[in-house]
């Protein structure tokens, strides 16, 4: 029986020097047992974030479980994760100022012009901001809000139903992981959010870290301590079904049976040959995904009736290193970086949607663009510390000398960080329309890291209800089927939001667990 690595890819990233985030004290993990079990209440396929907070939640509730992984560690594109995870009306939020005024009136206005079908929910946000405005008690940001958030991102093609579910959640969710010793304290601003919304982690300096290395170790220690048990480098290739009920999978010669099966495996970014079946003109595109994000429980799922939704939705990120396929988190952008093409001047609000910035940043010259911060970001962020330790940025001890390292116009860049530093503060930004500040870019050195997009989410997947169970074409939920995070569609639409994705997997992998475990009775 094959063994349990002894370390996550977070921690390996660490070892790297891949990643800034503090080491995590009980990241090794216990060893499969030469005679493990190959039957539990609960199977679960993938060992990523949604898999593995919905083994905690079957446990919880009193199953077994035993969870298949095809890598050699767990967290699977969840480690890959630098951002954070949005939620709303939360504890934190009431924290900080409300200051996004902007914002929340931006996206009223977008809403009312382009999306009439929304008519009903723009009026309850826009009464609850009214309201709030009459007494401004605390940070306002609403579930409500967060739905029509996440509605407009995604072009409104998304589940409402599942978006409420969303919405809803998150916050709960964000107490939950307080439960496994996972703290998102940190609130700030993210792509087509209209307030400041997505909860970060930080070390034990304050200082911002990647949520992707800092949720797996605690994620995977949680679940070992609960006894789930860990069957690594195992691919799944079938579902079992007996009577018309899921009851187990194949694994190479092995077959796990279960009472209630949840597919956790993540979308199919890293599938070249399936991403180009529903997006041709992606050729040539790199790739955020970890190596194991190739559509397997999707395959697994439709060869036995399950139906898809949203398949030719996926999308691509504006920030991405073209040679060594990093993803730059877009916190950076929240946190005040911007966006300069290779003329020295910036070409639209950094902190849109991902499809909008990435098309505006094809359309430049060279279709590429340079994200810039200063010292005062990289002095409150670890994760902008190991971009610079990794060699991806270049460095200048002012404005004129990081636009010679960049090989653009110094003249072009002094006056356009002029200008941005002037919208800083004025709270303004006539000329794209940002409405997201943070610090002026001020203090030296700067640095810049150049960037274009890559293909890296898969909004479609496998359709499924509220309560997680995977349907048939006809509708209708496949008894003891499950499935949550990635794998799945509906949720994000046209576009995922940044901080959406870990929402996604903790939301939707608590209810599948919660769900499969009472199916299991």
């Amino acid at each position: 029986m094959k063994k349990l690595v002894a370390l996550t890819l977070a921690s390996l990233m660490l070892l790297a020097g891949c990643s800034s985030t503090p080491k995590n004290d009980g990241n090794e993990a216990t060893p499969t047992p030469e005679a493990a079990a190959t039957e539990a209440d609960v199977i679960v396929v993938g060992a990523g974030g949604a898999g593995m907070t919905a083994a905690i939640e079957a446990v919880n509730a009193g199953k077994s479980v035993i969870v298949i992984e095809k890598a050699a560690m767990t967290g699977g594109n969840t480690t890959r994760s630098t951002g954070g995870m949005n939620a709303a009306n939360t504890p934190e939020q009431d924290l900080i100022e409300f200051a996004e005024e902007a914002g929340v009136e931006k996206m009223l206005a977008s809403a009312k012009e382009n999306y009439p079908d929304l008519a009903e929910l723009t009026a309850t946000v826009e009464k609850q901001y009214e309201e709030f405005k009459a007494n401004p008690t605390g940070y306002f940001d609403t579930e409500e809000l967060f739905m029509l958030d996440t509605l407009v991102g995604g072009k409104n093609l998304n589940d409402h139903a599942l978006v409420e579910v969303l919405a809803n959640e998150a916050k709960n969710g964000i107490e939950w992981l307080k439960t496994i010793d996972a703290n998102l304290s940190q609130v700030g601003s993210f792509g087509g959010a209209s307030v400041k919304r997505i909860h970060k982690p930080v070390n034990d300096e304050g200082k911002t870290v990647a949520v992707g290395s800092y949720l797996v170790p605690k994620l995977t220690k949680a679940a070992e301590d609960k006894g789930v048990q860990f069957v690594m480098e195992t691919a799944a290739t079938e579902l079992v079904v007996t009577d018309g009920k899921v009851t187990g999978v194949k694994a190479g010669d092995t077959t796990y049976t279960g009472k209630a099966v949840i597919l956790a495996t993540g979308g199919f970014a890293a599938n070249t040959e399936m991403v180009l079946k529903y997006k041709p003109d992606y050729k040539g595109f790199v790739c955020t995904n970890a190596p194991g994000m190739t559509g397997d429980g999707i395959a697994m799922a439709t060869a036995i009736g399950a139906d898809t939704v949203d398949m030719e939705q996926i999308q691509i990120h504006p920030t991405v290193s073209q040679e060594t396929s990093a993803l730059i988190t877009e916190g950076l952008r929240g946190d005040g970086a911007i966006l300069v093409n290779s003329e020295g001047k910036r070409f639209f609000d950094e902190v849109g949607t991902r499809d909008a910035v990435s098309a505006a940043e094809v359309a430049q010259p060279g279709g590429f663009a340079w994200l810039i911060v200063d010292n005062k970001m990289v002095e409150a962020s670890s994760v902008i510390a190991g971009y610079i330790k990794q060699g991806l940025t270049v460095e200048g001890a002012d404005v004129e000398a990081l636009a010679a390292a960049m090989g653009v116009d110094g003249a072009a860049l002094v006056e356009t960080m002029d200008k941005w530093n002037a919208c800083v503060e004025a709270g303004k930004d006539e000329e794209f329309g940002r409405t997201s500040f943070a610090n002026k870019l001020d203090e030296g050195p700067y640095y810049a890291i150049k960037v274009a997009p890559g293909v890296h989410h898969t909004m479609g997947g496998l359709k499924i209800n509220t309560n997680t169970e995977v349907l048939d074409a006809s509708g209708n939920a496949i008894p003891g089927l499950y499935a949550a995070g990635e794998v799945t569609g509906g949720v994000h639409g046209a576009n995922r939001l940044g901080g959406n994705a870990v929402a996604d997997i903790i939301v939707f992998g608590r209810i599948a667990g919660q769900q499969a475990a009472a199916y299991a009775n």
